[in-house]
């Protein structure tokens, strides 16, 4: 049961070799006892499920976490929610963003409002685009074919991961007709595996190969280690794997931690594929992305589940696009992308405009669709898509502009940015929040 909810369809035949048949099993295999058991905890979440609040209910990203945060079981919620050490970068990322304030413009005509752009040359109806996760069948049977779709249908491009709970097959055969789908690639320790990989994904029709360079060693992640996980993804990882530090650990095992510029290049040699490197925090790097000839970066610390303190993207972003403008190494086809922490449109909009005519600037959005997809399938992603869609309207509206390329740093204040703010506990003590979403059978 475990190991449906995770492999893809073909993982044993694929990565088993033929010596290792031993024949058909006669009868049905055994039922553990462990797989009747539901205790305390897992009766809850059974109640909750069943209770779970109307699709119609959902009105932000916070919502969607709320359900999910309620009904996945307890080792699918560490892996999805997780950062590392103490977690400083995984807030920090979406803190930043409320240190950045707008300018808006008024008297401007604002009646049509147009969210679409270009990401990489491909059309989007949206600056934000759904960046890679792994194992989305931990939290949807259909996994991230449910997000293809969902995505596709509503005109939002969609990074897959290496680490994918279902195959590169089977979600490129789950992409809407001209949907945009990207391939997010970790660099095995066999160039040759590395190689098919992006063949593979370049025959699949993906439009893009991002390399991910911030994961040579996977971050401390206390939640995730503490539910021992040990179940594996589409990935041959041996039998010498370590599983009993949770999933991130295992599923890491086989990137190579020697990778360097040399094998970005040698990528590149291998597809005529745009290809970014994913996981750049200085600008240094940035620079040497762009000397590379690469035709972007993504600006992440992998959703602060990497190295804790690490800067938040948008306060890089913010430092990054003076500096490249400065040294003349922004051309047409070099994009800056940026994920970790995105919860809203306004947090879109601040991105987009802090690249504003300098460098087209794409904006990931990770875990709030993995919850939405985890509660909700493909009807989830939808709907959270189209709530950011509606976040969007409405704050271009308020904000003064019309189309996305008419955003620029004029429409923001980052002055505030460069900093870190203590918790204020005694206006916390008093601060009345929002409640969130309730499920029915909660007073």
């Amino acid at each position: 049961m475990l190991y449906e909810n995770l492999h893809p369809k073909g993982t044993i035949e694929k990565f088993l070799p033929p010596d290792k048949f031993m024949g058909v099993l006669d009868g049905e295999a055994p039922k553990l006892a462990s797989d009747y058991a539901v205790d305390e905890d897992e009766s809850t979440r059974l109640e909750y499920i069943e209770n779970k609040p109307p699709l119609s209910n959902m009105q932000n990203a916070y919502d969607f976490e709320q359900v999910a945060k309620n009904i996945l079981p307890k080792d699918a919620w560490a892996y999805y929610s997780c950062g590392s050490d103490d977690e400083i970068s995984m807030r920090e990322n979406h803190y930043a963003y409320q240190r950045v304030y707008f300018r808006p413009r008024i008297c401007v005509d604002v009646k049509e409002i147009d969210t679409s752009t270009t990401l990489l040359g491909s059309e989007t109806s949206v600056p934000f685009y759904v960046t890679a996760t792994a194992l989305a069948k931990l939290g949807h049977p259909e996994g991230e074919c449910s997000i293809a779709r969902g995505a596709g249908k509503e005109g939002v491009i969609q990074m897959i991961s290496t680490l994918s709970s279902m195959s590169l097959k089977e979600i490129a055969d789950a992409r809407i007709p001209g949907a945009t789908q990207w391939f997010q690639l970790y660099i095995n320790e066999d160039r040759k595996i590395a190689k098919e990989m992006v063949k593979e994904a370049e025959n699949l029709g993906m439009k893009a190969i991002f390399i991910t360079v911030d994961a040579p060693s996977l971050g401390n992640r206390e939640k995730d280690k503490r539910m021992k996980f040990v179940n594996d993804t589409d990935v041959d990882l041996g039998d010498t794997v370590d599983r009993d530090s949770g999933a991130s650990k295992a599923l890491s095992s086989f990137i190579d931690c020697s990778v360097n510029w040399k094998d970005i290049k040698q990528v590149k040699s291998w597809t005529h594929l745009p290809v970014l490197i994913k996981g750049v925090q200085t600008v240094e790097d940035v620079i040497e992305a762009y000397d590379a000839g690469c035709q972007g970066v993504v600006l992440s610390n992998h959703g602060g589940r990497q190295l804790d303190t690490s800067p938040p993207p948008i306060e890089l972003l913010a430092e990054t696009v003076p500096v490249m403008k400065k040294l003349n190494k922004l051309r047409p086809d070099f994009e800056i992308l940026i994920d970790g922490g995105v919860k809203r449109g306004t947090d879109v909009l601040k991105a987009v405009a802090i690249g504003g005519k300098d460098v087209r600037v794409g904006v990931g959005i990770g875990r709030p669709f993995l919850y939405a997809n985890s509660g909700y399938g493909e009807e989830g992603v939808r709907k959270l898509i189209q709530l950011l869609k509606d976040e969007l309207v409405m704050d271009m509206r308020l904000l003064g502009v019309t189309k996305i390329e008419d955003l620029t740093s004029r429409h923001v204040d980052t002055r505030r940015l460069i900093g870190r703010e203590a918790i204020n506990y005694l206006y916390d003590s008093v601060y009345i929040p929002i409640d969130a979403v309730k499920f029915s059978n909660e007073n």
